[in-house]
């Protein structure tokens, strides 16, 4: 990314089970076949109306859903949908993330879906007063690899719970309500949450007593389109959580990785400040960067994602100060040192 990319180099118990992570973040196969399938209703539509001259891209309805990329990582894409399609239904939000499903010929190269194919989301159930959505899947969410386990878990938390009205999920296969996962057993004692995480990183050393954070690094896709990846890692408990987020993001990514870091090894976390109407102020500092230096806006937008994740509100606003100055104008033309809100839709990456 411009300047920088030359650069690149709860509780545990909520985490669930930890180990399961240490096994491999395989891919589902793509299938092949000798002859060439027509699209599937959904996505022939969509194709369709793209084509047709004032079916504009924009005005077509978006829904964010958790998706798994080349490097077997999740990351939310907002995925365009065809006219009509309720993108505000919970269920037509988990019919993307299942393999060969009705939406998988509408999915951006290099993502796919994580649920089992043939898997039907029967059901979605929002209960408003404690924000729990129960989710009834059919049986064939049961076949699927060790090792997919904990993915499809946090795939279907993190889609559910991106809304305002859903904090908390619940799931359920063929009418009855899961205690344990079907394969590798993971325990489910009680609704799931964000404190889960995703893409789990313990790094070289891992304290059981720990707190989670997340954080947002850059990748690209096969085409170049960058794009936001989250990742959890432990920190010692206690600390504040935005500062610590922060810290872990400066750090940048694992090394060997296809994450790229987003901010420089001299990048300074000065302080957070959160104001009586829970806008947080974070002040940065680093001097490769000059006075009236653009800074580039996926650093900046890395900020506004992490602290926004780890406040305890969804709708928490992100100003930002750098090196000192009021003014923090990104190259996407937007003055990051008023207010901001965490992006609607992040990661609109095109077919």
């Amino acid at each position: 990314m411009r300047k920088i990319q030359s650069l690149r180099t709860v509780s545990a118990a909520a985490l669930l089970s930890i180990p399961m992570v240490l096994s491999g973040c395989g891919m589902f196969g793509a299938q092949s076949s000798e002859a060439v399938d027509p699209p599937p209703p959904i996505q022939e539509a969509a194709m369709i109306q793209a084509a047709e001259g004032n079916g504009a891209l924009a005005t077509l309805p978006l829904t964010t859903v958790y998706l798994q990329d080349q490097q077997g990582l999740l990351a939310p894409v907002s995925l365009t949908l065809p006219s009509g399609t309720d993108a505000s239904s919970p269920k037509t939000a988990l019919d993307t993330l299942v393999t060969g499903g009705a939406y998988a010929g509408m999915l951006p190269e290099g993502f796919q879906g994580v649920l089992p194919q043939g898997t039907v989301v029967q059901n979605v159930t929002i209960h408003a007063d404690d924000k729990l959505a129960v989710v009834e899947f059919s049986g064939n969410f049961a076949k699927y690899d060790a090792k997919e386990e904990r993915k499809m878990l946090e795939a279907v938390t993190w889609t559910l719970t991106g809304t305002p009205d859903v904090e908390n999920v619940q799931i359920w296969v063929d009418g009855k309500k899961l205690t344990q996962m079907p394969v590798n057993s993971t325990p489910l004692p009680e609704p799931l949450n964000r404190a889960v995480g995703i893409n789990l990183d313990l790094g070289e050393t891992f304290v059981t007593n720990s707190s989670p954070v997340t954080v947002y690094f850059s990748a690209a896709s096969p085409a170049g389109i960058q794009y936001y990846v989250p990742v959890t890692r432990l920190v010692t408990p206690g600390e504040d959580r935005v500062q610590a987020a922060l810290n872990e993001l400066i750090k940048g990514p694992d090394k060997g990785g296809e994450l790229e870091e987003v901010m420089t090894g001299g990048t300074e976390l000065q302080s957070v400040k959160t104001a009586e109407d829970g806008t947080v102020t974070v002040a940065l500092k680093d001097d490769m960067f000059a006075e009236g230096d653009i800074v580039p806006s996926e650093l900046l937008q890395s900020v506004v994602l992490t602290t926004a994740e780890n406040t305890a509100s969804k709708d928490a606003k992100v100003q930002i100060e750098w090196n000192g100055q009021k003014t923090v104008m990104g190259d996407d033309n937007r003055d990051y040192s008023a207010p901001v809100s965490k992006p609607e839709y992040i990661n609109e990456i095109p077919i």
